[in-house]
């Protein structure tokens, strides 16, 4: 691998000086500033580092950026092909139908294999992903003798703390414009927020649950979301393992009533969804802030792969009974599409196209 050290870069900010790694949510009420990756399976990666200023890009110095060189575009494979995918779609609407859940989310993992290795740095993938695909809680969590090499351009907010206010913007709705999005799209959402509203209550103070913003649109690149903000405070004791133990996974990425999604998708998905789906972000234990993205549009390096390194993404979409199962793939590839065109370098920002 790569001979670069560990880093994490959210927010403006780059992290540098390795201190301490933990999988004990409880070090994030401690003292220090904590990258963050929680795999969707459980696995929690905590990086406190000694050394945190704000980023003037990264080009010299300890924290510089490596060389990306990434896969040829028709590398990728999928976990569930569309037949696979689109039978998968009509089997939770079977569940729908038997009373067993009202929504589940369904997803598939992408890989393709690295062409070079030694040029792989995910930091350098996340410079690429600034340029086409920028986001709100971009970032890079780089700690390779950890098994973490993340790079994110996630839009939606799982969770973000100040204090003792916390907040989620589950996002439920996709389309290319605002006139895409449908009836389904809206009642998708709201199922959500009721969900987020339920998973915040366990860990908040009661009453102080609100939803300031329902079924809001808002554009990213090449497509919109419909995204909702609900928000809360915690209640006296409460911390950062509770918040983690009452929300996770994010509800938007699994459906609804949750556990029961859960189990669908265990049966339905082939492959481990690992940081995608997860939480992804950072910690300031001193200043009681935080701010975790829901690890969509998400990028990381497995090189424990039996067949070697392989860069992998995920996809997916909610499925509802209104929900076609054509139409649901073509939205997990709408996801992917520009994401994959950056990472295989073959996006042209000019314009919007890729070749």
């Amino acid at each position: 691998m790569p001979d670069l050290p560990p880093l994490a870069r959210f927010g403006g900010l780059i992290a540098s000086d390795l201190r301490d790694v933990t999988s004990d949510p409880a070090a994030l009420d401690s003292t220090g500033w904590w990258a963050v990756v929680a795999d969707f399976e459980g696995r929690l990666v905590c990086a406190r580092f000694g050394d945190v200023r704000e980023d003037a890009g990264g080009t010299t110095g300890p924290t510089a950026r490596g060389a990306w060189r990434g896969p040829a575009r028709g590398a990728w494979t999928s976990s569930l092909d569309r037949a696979a995918y689109t039978a998968g779609v009509r089997r939770i609407r079977e569940h729908i139908a038997a009373g067993e859940v009202y929504q589940a989310n369904l997803c598939r993992i992408l890989s393709a294999p690295l062409p070079d290795p030694e040029r792989a740095d995910v930091d350098a993938l996340t410079a690429l992903l600034a340029r086409g695909n920028p986001a709100p809680y971009a970032g890079t969590v780089r700690l390779p003798a950890h098994g973490v090499e993340v790079a994110t351009a996630s839009p939606e907010l799982y969770l973000r703390r100040d204090g003792r206010t916390v907040e989620s913007g589950p996002i439920k709705g996709t389309g290319r414009t605002a006139d895409d999005l449908l009836e389904k799209d809206h009642a998708e959402n709201v199922m959500i927020v009721d969900l987020v509203r339920n998973d915040l209550g366990r860990v908040c103070a009661t009453g102080s649950v609100t939803v300031p913003a329902l079924c809001a649109v808002e554009a990213h690149p090449g497509l919109v979301h419909l995204v909702s903000t609900v928000r809360g405070e915690l209640r006296a004791g409460a911390g950062w393992p509770e918040l983690l133990v009452g929300t996770f996974p994010p509800g938007s990425v699994t459906g609804a009533p949750k556990r029961s999604a859960l189990d669908i998708i265990e049966t339905l998905e082939t492959a481990p969804r690992g940081p995608y789906c997860g939480g992804i972000g950072w910690v300031d234990a001193d200043r009681g802030t935080g701010e975790l993205a829901v690890g969509i549009r998400t990028f990381w390096i497995d090189r424990q792969a039996a067949a070697g390194p392989v860069l992998r993404f995920g996809t997916g979409a909610g499925i509802t009974w209104g929900s076609d199962p054509d139409r649901e793939w073509d939205e997990t590839e709408l996801k992917a599409a520009r994401l994959l065109a950056v990472a295989s370098e073959t996006y042209e920002t000019t314009g919007g196209a890729t070749r």
